[in-house]
């Protein structure tokens, strides 16, 4: 059998981005994939039961990262054909009483809404919003070396350039991350609106690692390209991906699940676009008892539970404008929000859980379908709830636009504990790959000074390494130029420029 240079195991976005960057520095590269379709959480694909026409995101909608990852931008998906559009508003907060919190791409816009709290929300998020290549490589980066830390930066030359933007973001992390969130902001559009951000970590809140999801994606939201949606789906950045790959060589095998060593082809470097467990199942031996059992102690986190629905028309917001928004956060007041975070946290279900609501064809009409919509929603749960809370999701949506259950024709659930069926990559329903607290975002998946090398010529390159979850590619750009310099001597960077 011919010896392979790199076999990766799994084709989300940080799969391929490996397999992309080892072809490029022309290796021979094999992607092998359990599922029948490629993409891992980021697919786009009708569902069964519900119409054969409409086609639903499987996991991740809105990617903001797809214009800001260092690494995307490197590969530039404009250039490929994927047309990215943002709305004007980036994402939405309802709340009771015919009010709402409001994130247009216009900062100014967005604090002239906020009344009273438009300065304060300016202050926070303007400085962020105008140095976002920085503050994107500080999020993004291996957490490891200063050289990862300033990726993407133009030039990559001038550290100076980071210490303001770093201790802007740094000095905003611990204020919202913490006992003094509430002292910025007097309204409940400002607090909700940014704590409808935080709560895509489905951690209690606060947190720091809470904080800087939220610092970063409102930032970005402010920023060149805004929350932006592929046209067509998620689907469309995996196809870009795939298809540079075996422009280059590679190729991608479809229905090929991975559960021992055996399972791989002879190669010199295998990467893992897996969770920890499942590299460890694999690898076995081959991974020294230190970093097994460090791998062990990996946490995995609370879940989200996904309810599709087929629209006869909008969704019928109290608030109008929520309805130009691609992203609604559901979850009413931080107050209740909180206490839903803390409820999951606890093991049990909210009676009012935060949900997480995209309607894409608010931003890409070519979505609808002879007058029908997709509806895409996540509800907040506890790791492994076997529930259908289909119901819970339609009670909260109908709670701020009544008239929702009248535009429904047909929903699906996949509860939080049928969410490892279409990608193992999320446990439990865990779709961050791993807790999300501070320690993890860090120490991911352990704190060894390379956190993307297992083994002689075995990595980890998922969600589950630095910098975490996301369509971003760069745990994937970090573990293959890793393996690049340590098993090939590859030391000039392949690029990624169509």
């Amino acid at each position: 059998m011919t010896l392979l240079d790199a076999v990766v195991v799994g084709s989300g976005p940080n799969g391929l981005a490996a397999a992309v960057t080892l072809a490029r520095a022309g290796l021979g590269v094999r992607v092998l994939e359990a599922q029948p379709t490629v993409g891992g959480g980021a697919r786009t694909l009708p569902v069964a039961g519900l119409d054969d026409d409409l086609v639903f995101d499987l996991c991740s909608a809105v990617h903001p990262m797809a214009w800001a990852s260092p690494f995307l931008r490197a590969f530039d998906l404009p250039a490929r054909g994927v047309d990215l559009v943002a709305p004007d508003i980036a994402y939405a907060q309802p709340l009771d009483g015919d009010r709402a919190g409001l994130a247009y791409r216009d900062l100014d816009r967005t604090a002239e809404r906020l009344g009273p709290d438009g300065d304060a929300w300016r202050g926070l998020l303007g400085p962020l919003a105008a140095s976002w290549r920085q503050v994107t490589a500080l999020a993004l980066g291996d957490k490891r070396t200063p050289r990862g830390m300033l990726e993407g930066v133009p030039g990559r030359a001038a550290p100076a350039t980071m210490l303001r933007p770093g201790l802007r973001f740094g000095t905003a992390l611990l204020e919202q991350g913490g006992p003094r969130w509430d002292r910025r902001f007097l309204t409940d559009e400002a607090k909700a609106l940014l704590t409808g951000v935080a709560a895509h970590n489905i951690t209690p809140l606060p947190s720091l690692a809470g904080a800087g999801t939220a610092l970063l994606l409102a930032a970005l939201a402010h920023a060149d390209g805004g929350w932006a949606i592929p046209v067509g789906g998620s689907q469309a950045i995996t196809d870009a991906l795939v298809h540079d790959l075996e422009a280059h060589g590679g190729s991608v095998e479809t229905g090929r699940r991975v559960e021992a060593w055996s399972d791989l082809p002879p190669a010199r470097a295998v990467l893992f676009d897996t969770t920890p467990a499942t590299a460890l199942a694999v690898a076995g031996d081959r991974i020294g008892p230190a970093r097994r059992a460090a791998l062990r102690r990996f946490r995995y986190g609370n879940a989200a539970a996904k309810v599709d629905f087929v629209l006869s028309g909008p969704v019928p917001w109290r608030v109008p404008d929520v309805g130009r928004a691609s992203t609604v956060h559901v979850g009413g007041t931080r107050a209740e929000m909180v206490i839903a975070e803390d409820t999951v946290a606890h093991g049990l279900h909210a009676d009012q859980p935060v949900l997480l609501v995209s309607d894409p064809s608010v931003a890409d009409p070519g979505r609808l379908r002879g007058g029908l919509r997709p509806l895409w929603t996540y509800a907040h749960v506890p790791a492994g709830s076997p529930h259908d809370v289909t119901e819970e999701v339609t009670r909260q949506i109908e709670r701020f636009a009544p008239g929702f259950r009248d535009v429904v024709v047909a929903s699906r659930c996949v509860p939080a504990a049928q969410m490892e069926q279409h990608n193992q990559n999320y446990p439990g329903g865990d779709i961050s790959a791993g807790a999300a607290t501070m320690w993890q975002m860090v120490a991911r998946p352990t704190a060894a000074p390379d956190p993307y090398l297992l083994a002689e010529g075995v990595y980890l390159c998922s969600a589950s390494t630095p910098p975490g979850p996301g369509v971003h590619g760069m745990g994937g750009w970090h573990a293959a130029r890793r393996a690049l310099r340590r098993e090939f001597d590859v030391r000039t960077e392949p690029s990624l420029w169509p």
